[in-house]
């Protein structure tokens, strides 16, 4: 973990380019991308509306009325996690997001572990809201949940294809659907209340076990949800994705990451919090059919208008994950993570500057993955994420060290206190996550370090060179 980092100058590019000519230059993304745009692909990552759609009704099925709290718990433990974010990214405006705010602060092994997890995060989001999309156009046509997720992921990899700007217009406009059926819900909900704010303390889960078919949501089942509470506005993190593709990155990625968290949790909170107040009872509400609701609060043709902006919403998020995804393997390969060829291919850039090769090995196999059991999936993302976070708040303690103190860059409010809070409260949600999911991606973690250990660490001069490109 104590490995340094070398200077980018001394790694020679295998990668024939335009940038070979010059070892100090590696190469490097097009910046095209103002506030507007990248808050628009980062939104659009965090999918409002599809999470709210496909995610949340898991969590009412487990913590019934519990779940806005659980959720506003989880918005505010990540309001510091986007401050560690914000302050990292403007002093590694990199498209390797995570793993070069680590491996530059803490470490190429913390680094290469960060991006172990932050791949497991980014590869199986997709496929996990891809398969939501057949319950929201049930209404038109049924189809099998895995192939209709199957095939939102190869139609988002081909638009990740498009140049960038053209891709921010595409789920700009998508985002704006999706807001639009968040609000729906929200408004049917509180004007068809059924109970008062106080149902939102109740902390009680239908359930044949409990008297009368109701079971208390203890304190322990609350951590437990954090997990996935936490993956619910995830994708704020993009805009560190986006970083270097993004005009001026030092002012506009800290703006773009705390903006789009306010924006997503609103969005995303309010309905819950609406559906729990308007279920018409707590049955209904642990069931967590959202659409069935708003048919009952409004009329069928509603309730169609509202599925088909969700489903619309779920392949604007696969569009912009696909794109997020690909600019992480393409950092890889530029930072000398794989074998020679391996590098070379996932460096290549197509006529519209996107990296086509990664964007294809991202979007097939997360096709695949909408053939594995849901559950699975969920679990490991949640362990994902919150280590991933860990990692991210030691990166954030230790950025004013030497140089990184004095280097012009947004700057959190109470560090180092918000750092260390956050590692002590994310341990501990990470240690009420079930042993199986723990299991899984604790191998995962466990292959990545033998990895390094075998041909990483012994091609350190030439592999793993996490370099930053500068400004331009």
């Amino acid at each position: 973990m104590t490995d340094t980092l070398r200077p980018p100058q001394s790694a020679v590019p295998e990668v024939p380019s335009a940038a070979a000519a010059d070892p100090g230059n590696p190469q490097k993304l097009k910046r095209s991308i103002g506030v507007v745009g990248g808050t628009l692909l980062t939104l659009s990552c965090v999918t409002p509306a599809s999470t709210l759609f496909v995610v949340v009704p898991d969590l009412f099925s487990s913590l019934g009325t519990a779940t806005a709290l659980t959720i506003a718990i989880g918005s505010l433990l990540c309001v510091g996690v986007a401050f560690c974010y914000s302050e990292l990214g403007t002093l590694i405006p990199s498209a390797g997001g995570e793993y070069a705010m680590v491996s530059t602060m803490a470490g190429r092994l913390a680094g290469w572990l960060v991006f172990v997890l932050s791949l497991l995060v980014v590869m199986i989001v997709p496929p996990v809201i891809a398969m939501g999309t057949a319950d929201y156009l049930a209404p038109v046509i049924h189809l099998d949940p895995s192939y209709a997720g199957a095939g939102v992921m190869l139609l988002a990899t081909l638009a990740g294809l498009l140049d960038l700007r053209a891709n921010a217009w595409i789920t700009g406009i998508f985002l704006v659907l999706e807001v639009v059926a968040a609000g729906v819900v929200a408004v049917l909900g509180f004007t068809h209340a059924q109970r008062g704010a106080g149902s939102l303390t109740d902390l009680s889960v239908a359930s044949g076990s409990g008297p009368a078919g109701v079971d208390p949501v203890t304190a322990m089942l609350i951590v437990s949800g954090l997990a996935i509470a936490l993956f619910v506005t995830q994708g704020f993190s993009t805009a560190v994705y986006l970083s270097e593709e993004m005009e001026n990155p030092r002012r506009n990625v800290a703006r773009t990451v705390l903006a789009t968290l306010a924006i997503s949790s609103v969005i995303i909170l309010v309905p819950v919090i609406a559906i729990t107040m308007g279920a018409e009872d707590l049955t209904a509400l642990t069931g967590g059919d959202i659409s069935g609701m708003v048919t009952a609060w409004s009329s069928s043709a509603v309730g169609t208008f509202v599925s088909l902006c969700v489903a619309l919403a779920i392949i604007n998020a696969g569009i912009v994950m696909v794109i997020q995804n690909s600019r992480v393997l393409f950092a890889s390969a530029r930072d000398k993570a794989w074998p020679s060829p391996v590098n070379k291919a996932l460096s290549k850039l197509g006529a519209s500057g996107a990296p086509w090769v990664a964007t294809l090995l991202v979007g097939v196999p997360g096709a695949l993955l909408c053939f594995v059991n849901l559950d699975t999936l969920y679990g490991v993302t949640g362990v994902s994420v919150t280590g991933m976070y860990i990692l991210v708040a030691v990166a954030a303690l230790l950025a004013r060290r030497g140089t990184h103190g004095t280097t012009a860059a947004w700057r959190m409010p109470l560090w180092p206190a918000v750092p260390v809070v956050l590692i002590a409260v994310l341990a501990y949600v990470l240690s009420r996550q079930e042993l199986s999911y723990l299991a899984w991606t604790g191998g995962i973690v466990a292959a990545a370090t033998l990895y390094w250990a075998l041909y990483l660490r012994p091609h350190r001069e030439t592999r793993w060179l996490v370099s930053v490109p500068e400004e331009s």
